[in-house]
């Protein structure tokens, strides 16, 4: 017999079988033979386009899904976005959402979590309800059986015999607790319980209704950041007794400081390197103080509680609880709770699908609109980054904390702008006043403390994302200047930012200081989205130059891009491919490997495409990694963020209906109406989103845009309430679970044939109709003009060789801190802009200044240059000589191979000869060091022997060498000769 979970509804009960497989699982997109092309099938079930749209969505929410399997989501009360969480712990307490569905008994009902972080966080302040001797290690069996939950509450009766009863305000809680009739009915408060241990504890009882204290925690996955929250309590009756007792502390995480080299398990981060902390690492007290009350029961068994909370005061609880919940009715406050999640939830109504189908959904979107969370009380005042109480900003309704950044920019943060613009423009002006205090913005934080988890700089997508889908009050300017001011000066949150500038990559064998930095190869691609969202937002608030210059650093992933191997793969310094390299390994990479994070360019994987040959071989190459959707082979692997864009970039190279097909599959496959029915940690309902937005039949993968690349829905309609009041519906004509394949679609009535959403459609709305089918329409949205948007930019110059005497630091030829020093250059002759002539050749000479970009380190980029007769290059190795073969382009569209070869810089330091085919172009003395004085090694500047070109044909462009196999082949100037 199936177990059921039963949630009661506002007197009505429902069950959820345990575990639900779908009907219909697709075969894999991938396999041979498995889709039938080419003829349109019609829509598999056309009726089901009457079903009426869902007028309770709140009464659809499953809270057990994703509280066992390692999603870490938990099922008691809340509130969207609210600071109060009350829900069980039990004793496997899963990180962050305390709860593990195979568990039968409970430690305590604690009253913040955190959902499926990967690092334990929050649990603070559990109350535990017991009957007889005070016991404060005690734990409370119980039965699924007897628990229930929905949004804004959470039921179950114990073993012992109490039924206890929790619901929420944003800022307080409350708890009905029906004990037997006895004089021995306690309320045990296990303050030194929260996940991660406590620094500090307190328990003070007020008066025989009212006790309050606080507890500070942290620690979040070893990190030294702390917290205090307060709480102040109030009983409908008196308490007979109350006491203390000691009790030993829980353990707090280990701090790890990992080498940065480190490979790391998905959704179990760790602490690589040297990471800011407190002046002392967070250490929990051996032991500390636990609270009790004892009740009589006897005459009136029900005891109600009402707790405020607060991260500023114990006066900030008092006022909580006061302002939010001033009566003692518990179902009014259970019912408010219930209708803010049907009001929000409502911003989405579906109609058809299975009834499975629709509770997955709206569990999803509700675990989506958990966090961040309210940290500002009632009368605005909030605990900030610098250790000070602060004001919630003017024309701001709250201030908001718990940024899981590497997640949540890629898709949760778009749903939370979408359908709570309010809350996220106050989350954009609360991440602003972050910087302010600190001169960060925050990147993985836990309420008020940066913990410096995962890498890249996420507050840029975050702002760009909020910005682009409808949550524009907050204070945009100052806001744009803050991140381009954090894009461009090196900080904790982008500590290879100079490795970034000047040799466009972050090599694995970097020295950077601090800042859990790992993973050099992924944590470029991070920065590279970093930056593409932040030309994104300067775009869209008129700063042209900006858009520009950040949309061509964007481009920095194809300095890692391996021409041989078609893989992202990780460089040393020196320009060399870091040896043994395999695309199943995490090393250099976070959370993932080269399969998960080559296809990590979602702003331009029309130019992935092209760096691995064409649209065909990112086909091949997507076909291989998603012959696994969990993992296996180190493919791809949906429980984990790094691979959440994949399936979409199908639609970028004309192949949309395998999108449609494998996010069915993916649906399918991971996703159910059970306990375990969500895959890997849901890190603050970033997993979530992910569903949400798949079963709408679209995806925001380029992050800082409001571009939608298209799958199909699974509904037969949703209607969308946007930011701007407007709806946009999107009709699924035949949705079925083994529907997925678009035949054809309109958009407002007319013929749409594209893999994208229309311009608009998010500010304006529209209908967007589908007719879908249980056969692949291989035609539809397939031309190269249907995609959706690739941004190339306009990269040139990939690295600084050349720095003024004074700034030595300004550049990096070599990738150890050595340059070609300005002053010397000049002393021969060679200034921005000027003729170097060699071989018979005139070059002209980077027209830019000592300390800018000024020459390319060949990686397969393409120069434009026109030219006839004979073609040379100017030049040098470092760690040379180093070798490639060029590809001259003519204007009539034929090529030409040249070889390319550069001697080493210094010559070896002086111990080698030029090679046969370069000529000494140019000769200085010293070169540059970063930190030290001028080093007196001579190095020189070559050029090649020139090389015949096609007789009557002229050169349209060269692309540079992307076979060198070692060290760095940098190219200075190309010229051309008269034969």
């Amino acid at each position: 017999m199936t177990r059921s979970t039963r949630l009661r509804r506002h007197g009505r009960t429902r069950l959820f079988p345990a575990r639900v497989r779908p009907p219909f699982r697709l075969p894999s997109v991938l396999a041979a033979g498995a889709l039938v092309l080419g003829v349109a099938s019609a829509p598999a079930h056309a009726a089901a386009a009457t079903a009426r749209l869902v007028t309770d969505p709140a009464s659809l929410v499953n809270p057990f899904i994703g509280t066992s399997h390692a999603a870490d989501d938990f099922p008691g009360a809340d509130t969207p976005f609210g600071m109060v969480q009350w829900s069980p712990d039990t004793p496997h307490r899963p990180d962050g959402g305390g709860y593990e569905y195979n568990d039968s008994s409970i430690t305590g009902f604690s009253l913040t979590h955190i959902a499926g972080p990967g690092c334990r966080a929050a649990g603070d302040i559990p109350v535990l309800p017991t009957v007889g001797a005070v016991d404060t290690h005690a734990t409370d069996s119980f039965s699924h059986a007897k628990e229930s939950a929905a949004p804004g509450s959470y039921t179950v009766a114990l073993d012992n015999g109490v039924t206890t009863e929790l619901t929420a305000t944003p800022r307080s809680g409350m708890a009905r607790f029906t004990f037997p009739a006895t004089s021995q009915a306690n309320l045990l408060l296990k303050l030194t319980n929260s996940q991660n241990g406590d620094t500090d504890s307190a328990f003070r009882v007020v008066n025989d209704k009212e006790v309050s204290g606080h507890v500070t925690s942290g620690n979040f996955c070893g990190e030294g950041n702390s917290y205090t929250v307060y709480f102040d309590m109030v009983f409908d009756q008196p308490f007979r007794h109350s006491g203390t007792a000691l009790s030993k502390a829980t353990p707090t995480t280990p701090r790890t400081n990992v080498p940065s080299s480190t490979p790391e398990a998905p959704n179990k981060p760790v602490l690589h390197g040297v990471v800011p902390g407190t002046a002392r690492p967070f250490a929990a007290k051996a032991s500390g103080t636990d609270g009790y009350l004892t009740f009589d029961t006897t005459t009136h068994r029900t005891v109600q509680a009402k707790v405020g909370i607060s991260y500023v005061s114990a006066a900030g609880a008092v006022g909580n609880r006061a302002a939010e919940n001033r009566a003692w009715d518990f179902a009014k406050v259970r019912g408010a709770a219930y209708d803010s999640w049907k009001s929000l939830l409502g911003r989405v109504r579906i109609a058809g699908g299975t009834a499975q189908q629709q509770t997955v959904f709206y569990t999803a979107l509700y675990h989506a609109l958990l966090h961040p969370n309210v940290i500002s009380d009632t009368d605005g005042r909030y605990p900030g980054f610098d250790g000070k109480p602060h004001t919630v900003d003017k024309g701001h309704g709250a201030a908001y904390a718990n940024y899981s950044g590497w997640d949540v920019y890629r898709s949760q943060a778009q749903l939370e702008a979408l359908l709570a613009p309010a809350v996220a423009s106050d989350t954009a002006q609360s991440m602003l006043d972050d910087y302010r205090q600190t001169g960060l913005f925050p990147k993985w934080s836990e309420n008020n403390g940066e913990s410096y988890v995962m890498v890249g700089d996420p507050a840029d997508e975050i702002i760009a994302d909020y910005y682009a889908f409808g949550a524009r009050n907050f204070d945009t300017a100052a806001t744009l200047k803050g991140l381009t001011a954090e894009a461009t000066t090196a900080n904790n949150n982008r500590p290879g930012l100079t490795y970034l500038e000047q040799i466009g990559r972050l090599p694995s064998n970097g020295k950077y200081a601090c800042c859990n930095f790992y993973g050099a190869a992924s944590t470029t691609l991070e920065y590279n989205s970093a930056d593409f969202a932040l030309s994104a937002l300067a775009g869209a608030l008129g700063h042209p130059a900006d858009q520009r210059r950040f949309a061509d650093r964007a481009q920095d992933w194809q300095n890692l891009f391996n021409h041989g191997s078609g893989f992202i793969q990780p460089r040393d310094a020196s320009g060399t491919w870091t040896s043994g390299f395999s695309p199943t390994s995490g090393k250099n990479f976070v959370e993932g490997d080269s399969w998960q994070y080559t296809p990590m360019v979602p702003f331009n994987v029309h130019g992935l495409a092209t760096a691995m040959g064409g649209d065909a071989a990112l086909a091949t190459f997507l076909d291989t990694d998603l012959s696994s959707l969990t993992g296996a082979g180190g493919h791809t692997d949906l429980g984990n963020e790094p691979s959440l864009n994949i399936p979409w970039e199908y639609d970028y190279i004309g192949l949309p209906y395998k999108t449609q097909a494998v996010v069915r599959q993916v649906q399918d496959q991971i996703w159910t109406d059970s306990p375990s029915g969500l895959a890997g940690n849901d890190d603050l309902g970033e997993m979530s989103s992910w569903y949400v937005w798949s079963a709408l039949g679209m995806y925001p993968e380029t992050p800082g845009t409001a571009d939608l690349a298209l799958g199909s829905p699974m509904f037969t309609q949703a209607v969308i309430t946007l930011p701007s009041g407007h709806t946009l519906t999107v009709n699924g004509d035949g949705a079925a679970d083994d529907a997925p394949y678009v035949q054809s679609a309109t958009w407002n009535g007319t013929a749409w044939n594209k893999a994208h959403a229309p311009d608009g459609a998010l500010t304006g709305g529209g209908t967007l109709t589908y007719v879908l089918g249980t056969s692949a329409n291989a035609s539809w949205a397939s031309d190269a003009a249907a995609a959706p948007r690739s941004y190339p930019g306009s990269p040139g110059y990939t690295d600084v060789g050349t720095s003024g005497d004074t700034a030595a630091a300004s550049a990096n030829f070599d990738g150890a801190g050595y340059s070609y020093s300005a002053r010397a250059l000049a002393a021969e002759g060679v200034t921005p802009g000027a003729k170097v002539t060699a071989g018979g050749v005139s070059f002209t000479w980077p027209k830019v200044a000592s300390g800018a970009a000024d020459n390319y380190v060949a990686n397969g980029q393409t120069v434009k240059v026109s030219g006839s007769g004979s073609i040379s290059f100017l030049g040098a190795a470092n760690n040379g000589p180093a070798s490639g073969t060029a590809t001259v382009t003519y204007t009539d569209g034929t090529t030409q191979s040249v070889p390319l070869a550069f001697s080493d810089w210094t010559l070896g330091g002086g111990t080698g000869s030029p090679l046969a085919d370069n000529t000494v172009a140019v000769t200085t003395s010293y070169r540059n060091q970063a930190g030290t004085a001028p080093d007196s090694t001579t190095t020189y500047v070559f050029a090649t022997k020139p090389v015949a070109l096609a007789a009557g044909k002229t050169v349209s462009g060269v692309r540079l060498p992307s076979d060198v196999a070692s060290g760095g082949l940098h190219v200075f100037a190309i010229g051309f000769g008269t034969g």
